[in-house]
């Protein structure tokens, strides 16, 4: 790590955008350690074996036939940096667009000292992604595990490495197969996405969108959490638990953080999505729940999430 390195980065932002991408690059890069990479033979095959047991599991749970994502890879911390850079400049492109003609130097610094912050804690703490690469005429998806954190976080926890790398991987591919069941779900999301950004770059909040976008986060999040639980083959009580215990004890700079990057919207889409997804299993069983990806009309609106009998009578009845 070379914060000065970094600070010396992001103060030469510079270019015609509201933001300098390639300063973030450079100045995310210096103010966190990469970690390392270099798997035993074992554990390299580990992540394979996991995300095929994985994809064959969530398939027989969720009777959806899907493929899993071209690239697989395996990161480190400035990997990840890399392959989300572009991503975040994709989805800020409309603001960056309209300040761009306006934007003094004092305030691309901020701006790019801003996103340099974000990109390297999310770096940090990441685990996996599914990444079904949104605005972007590219056709692939990927799947990426930041082994560094992945193994942090089980030392931290007192987890075997093993065990807790197949959980993830079971979360991941369960979004991969959201995705393979869902193929209007990218375009449903990229629209939410330009229409909050617009928004925001014309200086006020869509409220109507965000709440959309939320409750199709929502389900996707509860979903994948409800087939990872069902697919998984060993148990799981135990690390939800651990994880939940980490959280509520990571401190009140990582508590700020996470409220900052909305990290907190998504805890409760986890639990929000879940609780629905069981109760609509419980009720018509879990091959019911995949009625949501059948058309986007079947995504449960805000309030269906607190009535999933309301769900059912209007999609399963």
């Amino acid at each position: 790590m070379d914060i000065y390195r970094s600070l010396r980065a992001v103060s030469q932002a510079s270019g015609p955008e509201a933001i300098d991408w390639e300063a973030v690059r450079e100045a995310a890069h210096a103010a966190t350690v990469p970690g390392s990479i270099a798997l035993e033979q074992s554990d390299e095959q580990g992540y394979r074996d996991d995300v095929r047991a994985a994809r064959a599991g969530v398939r027989s749970v969720s009777g959806i036939d899907f493929d899993l994502p071209p690239t697989f890879q395996v990161h480190n911390r400035h990997h990840w940096i890399d392959a989300n850079i572009e991503t975040f400049e994709r989805m800020l492109a409309p603001i960056a667009e309209r300040q761009s003609v306006i934007v003094p130097d004092v305030a691309r610094v901020l701006n790019t000292g801003s996103m340099t912050v974000t990109v390297s804690f999310l770096a940090r703490h990441v685990l996996g992604q599914y990444d079904p690469l949104l605005l972007t005429d590219e056709p692939d998806h990927g799947l990426y595990f930041v082994h560094p954190n992945v193994s942090h976080v089980a030392d931290e926890l007192e987890l075997p490495f093993p065990r807790f790398r197949r959980w993830i991987a079971f979360h991941e591919v369960a979004h991969a197969a959201e995705f393979g069941a869902a193929p209007w779900l990218p375009t449903q999301l990229e629209s939410h996405l330009h229409d909050m950004m617009d928004a925001l770059a014309g200086g006020r909040i869509d409220r109507t969108t965000f709440r959309e976008l939320d409750a199709t986060m929502t389900a996707v999040e509860g979903y994948a959490e409800l087939l990872m639980d069902e697919a998984f083959d060993q148990r799981y009580d135990d690390l939800r638990d651990r994880i939940e215990q980490r959280r509520r004890n990571q401190g009140p700079l990582g508590s700020l953080m996470r409220r900052l990057l909305g990290l907190s919207i998504k805890r409760r889409q986890y639990e929000r999505g879940k609780a629905f997804f069981e109760a609509v299993r419980d009720e018509r069983g879990i091959e019911a729940t995949a009625r949501v990806w059948d058309d986007p009309e079947n995504l449960p609106r805000w309030d269906e999430y607190d009535t999933p009998g309301q769900w059912i009578a209007r999609v399963d009845p």
